[in-house]
């Protein structure tokens, strides 16, 4: 089933930033479970960089909407880059990562956060009043340490890396991902 979902799923998240692009592009909606409620982020990369990541942390709508919305925006609306151009689409890779459902953590301190972490399987939610993050599981491919995804984690969401207070709330997903570079359909 999972490589079935990514079979359908990636060529709907392409064929969505496609035609936002106003390029004709075509992908097979009908799969029954795409109408079930479910949370996605989708990842664009140009030669294994970045260029583009937004997601939902929780399922709002159906599948379906939820991967062509993060696409599209991912692609001409992540604040962290210029929008996506026609130009780019060949070179454009695109990721699509389906969350589970998010589980709080409890934790008493840092340290006790830190030996919680699980390296390569969590996602992770960080949020502090109304400072918040998150990091898929796919960035411990590029901070491989629990303490560096934790003090990244806590400047992603504006605050100092070293940052610790009562009230700090982390919470823990893990995801199945497709990638167009893993899989040719």
């Amino acid at each position: 089933m999972a490589n079935e979902q990514g079979a359908i799923l990636l060529p709907i998240a392409r064929a969505a930033i496609s035609q936002a692009l106003n390029v004709p592009c075509a992908a097979d909606e009908t799969a029954p479970w795409l109408t079930e409620y479910g949370a996605c982020f989708a990842t664009l990369t140009q030669h294994g960089e970045l260029r583009g990541c937004i997601g939902s942390l929780q399922a709002h709508r159906p599948l379906l909407a939820d991967v062509k919305s993060n696409a599209v925006s991912a692609a001409l609306h992540d604040p962290r880059f210029t929008p996506l151009t026609v130009e780019e689409l060949d070179i454009t890779t695109v990721e699509i990562s389906l969350l589970s459902e998010s589980q709080e953590m409890r934790v008493r301190d840092e340290a006790d956060a830190l030996s919680q972490l699980r390296p390569n399987i969590d996602g992770i939610i960080f949020e502090y009043g109304r400072f918040r993050s998150t990091f898929l599981p796919q960035v411990w491919e590029s901070l491989a340490r629990p303490r560096d995804f934790l003090s990244m984690l806590r400047r992603k969401a504006g605050l100092p890396d070293d940052f610790w207070a009562e009230g700090v709330k982390l919470s823990r997903y893990t995801v199945t991902k497709w990638s167009e570079k893993e899989h040719q359909f």
